[in-house]
């Protein structure tokens, strides 16, 4: 590990004053994608954090502590004894030829001879700045590790997390140091996902309170499932300790997410009154990241976290969990030291609102948890929840992700008036008259065939969805969408689960071409959920469909999916057409290209 010269030669006046712990070790890059190919969960992430914090001369006023190991005990008393050995071991020369088959069966996760050492070293660094924050030798800490954490579960590792090093760090003070007089912890996960890991770990424990606020969208943003609602409050004795603040769509700013702050987190954490703050410090709702969607700045941040500085006696630890912007996440981070060391005011406001789905998701998690907690029984005012974010005409809101963004992270808005009439059927004669263009033969013979169309993600939002159908453009499209010859809306539209793990590929498929693409495990499992919004369609718009999200550049005089790929796929057991189960976080698929052949299996004809 590199440190700066001086940067552990802190005066003791200045240890007194801020005593802010920072956490790094160049160890926890050892852990890469096996052949060094690109990954947003990649070592740079933390490179590009501490690099931020030493050109601000952050280390030199602050106590800069080496990582440490955790030793298996403390990670058992969250994970089995089969995950810890699998991660102990993966890395070792007996699974060099395994390694990469063991991460396939696991959700979004890679191996290499770097991980096991990388994984007890963030698990351990995070148990190390949380004991010295509250034994009081520091007043508060970051622990700037990877590989993240919350989403790893009892048993499994996935969603780019091996060990949870916030349930194992909180686990840690509770029961092996009592006498540190930790009796309750507050975890805030501000992390774009939701962390589903950790909300398991601590279900029925009344000792934690588990806050967390992240895309959910009706459970179709990862880790895809239903654990993000905000029904789901605890069990038993940690009833009411669980909470969920679930966005219905992305693009949530500032504004967003400092009401939330003000009308749940804070009310319930007076009530609450923490012994210590561990905060899941995930920047992967930054503007600008390519995952998450979402606009909060490092002004944002800091907010946040400054508004969490009054609990605990300031006793405050972050842990690094996502953010694959670099830029980003280095600005997000050194905002947020910048507040623990208290020398800086906070630069920057919020002057715009809230969405109009914020106000309903704070009313809706306030009144499902308000026999709990009586400070958020009280319904808030008409002329706060009036206040929300001014809509563009003509631009509906989208929580798309699986359209490219601008470098920015944010979409052009562009003005549709006039522009997205209906020109497909037309076209210009030599003596300049307009004539109806003759339509392909293939088209009659399709249009009589109805199919389900299975979507995950952003083709979930049905006003999407209809500018396939109909043209037009929603904000996050690129462009806008010519529609289909046929315009008229799909027949049905069903929501379905399925108890089929949900798998995402890259960029592109050899089955539909360029586009994002995600697929079903065949393999059904009771504990596994996939949930899909169905639309029945024509074979004819179907094929319109496929055209405008992976191939732009097809004439369309012949279909892109006929008769015969149908007949070849419903004659047969279902199958993969095009495998890639790897990375499944980063990319979001919009064609369920698994999901449509088991559809079409069994009920793709009326």
């Amino acid at each position: 590990m590199e440190i700066p010269t001086g940067s552990r030669t802190t005066s003791s006046s200045d240890l007194q004053k801020k005593r802010v712990g920072l956490l790094y070790d160049d160890r926890m890059c050892a852990h890469h994608t096996p052949d060094n190919d690109y990954h947003p969960e990649n070592p740079n992430r933390i490179r590009a954090i501490w690099n931020k914090l030493q050109s601000s001369r952050i280390p030199q006023r602050c106590v800069v502590l080496d990582a440490k190991e955790a030793e298996d005990k403390y990670v058992l008393s969250v994970h089995s004894k089969k995950h810890v050995d699998l991660i102990r071991d993966i890395s070792s020369k007996q699974f060099n030829s395994r390694r990469n088959r063991i991460a396939s069966k696991f959700n979004s996760i890679y191996f290499n001879e770097g991980s096991s050492e990388s994984a007890f070293l963030a698990a351990g660094s995070v148990i190390e700045v949380a004991e010295k924050v509250a034994q009081g030798e520091l007043s508060s800490a970051f622990a700037i590790v990877r590989p993240p954490g919350h989403h790893a579960e009892h048993d499994e590792a996935m969603g780019f997390c091996l060990f949870n090093n916030v349930a194992v760090a909180a686990s840690f003070l509770l029961n092996e140091r009592p006498e540190l007089g930790i009796n309750k912890i507050l975890i805030v996960d501000w992390d774009v996902h939701h962390g589903n890991g950790t909300q398991k770990m601590f279900w029925k424990d009344p000792r934690v309170l588990f806050f967390s606020v992240h895309r959910h969208e009706f459970g179709s943003f990862y880790p895809a499932n239903d654990d993000g609602f905000y029904t789901m409050i605890g069990e038993g004795p940690g009833a009411g300790y669980n909470i969920n603040v679930p966005w219905e769509n992305g693009r949530c700013g500032d504004a967003d997410y400092l009401a939330v702050w003000d009308h749940i987190l804070i009310p319930v954490s007076k009530e609450f009154n923490p012994d210590i703050i561990i905060i899941s410090a995930g920047f992967d709702a930054a503007l600008g990241d390519p995952l998450g969607g979402c606009r909060v700045t490092p002004y944002g941040y800091s907010a946040m976290l400054k508004k969490l500085m009054s609990f605990a006696q300031g006793k405050i630890v972050l842990a690094l969990e996502g953010g694959y912007n670099l830029d980003s996440i280095a600005n997000s981070a050194l905002a947020c030291v910048e507040v623990l060391l208290e020398d800086k005011p906070i630069a920057g406001s919020s002057e715009a609102y809230p969405f109009e789905s914020t106000w309903r998701v704070i009313q809706a998690v306030r009144h499902e948890l308000s026999d709990f907690w009586p400070t958020l029984a009280d319904k808030l005012p008409a002329n706060l929840i009036s206040q929300t974010a001014v809509s563009v005409p003509n631009i509906l809101i989208s929580s798309s992700d699986s359209e490219a963004e601008d470098d920015n992270g944010t979409q052009r808005l562009k003005d549709l008036e006039e522009v997205l009439q209906p020109l497909s059927k037309l076209k210009v004669d030599e003596d300049g008259q307009d004539k109806v263009a003759t339509p392909n033969p293939w088209r009659s013979e399709l249009s009589k065939i109805d199919i389900w169309y299975a979507t995950f993600g952003s083709n979930m939002w049905k006003p999407r969805f209809l500018c396939y159908i109909e043209g037009g453009q929603v904000e996050g499209m690129q462009k806008p969408c010519s529609g289909s010859m046929d315009r008229t809306p799909p027949k049905e539209i069903v929501w379905k689960s399925y108890p089929y793990r949900l798998f995402f590929g890259r960029d592109s498929s050899s089955s539909w071409g360029p586009g994002g693409v995600a697929f079903l495990d065949p393999e059904s499992k009771s504990q596994d959920k996939a949930y899909l919004c169905l639309y029945r369609i024509t074979l004819e718009q179907f094929n319109d469909v496929l055209a405008q999200e992976n191939v732009s550049s097809h004439d369309m005089t012949s279909p892109l999916f006929d008769l015969a790929a149908l007949t070849s796929i419903t004659s047969k057991e279902p199958k993969f057409l095009d495998v890639l189960p790897v990375c499944p976080l980063w990319s979001r698929g919009v064609g369920i290209e698994m999901s449509f052949t088991w559809e079409m299996r069994t009920t793709f004809q009326y």
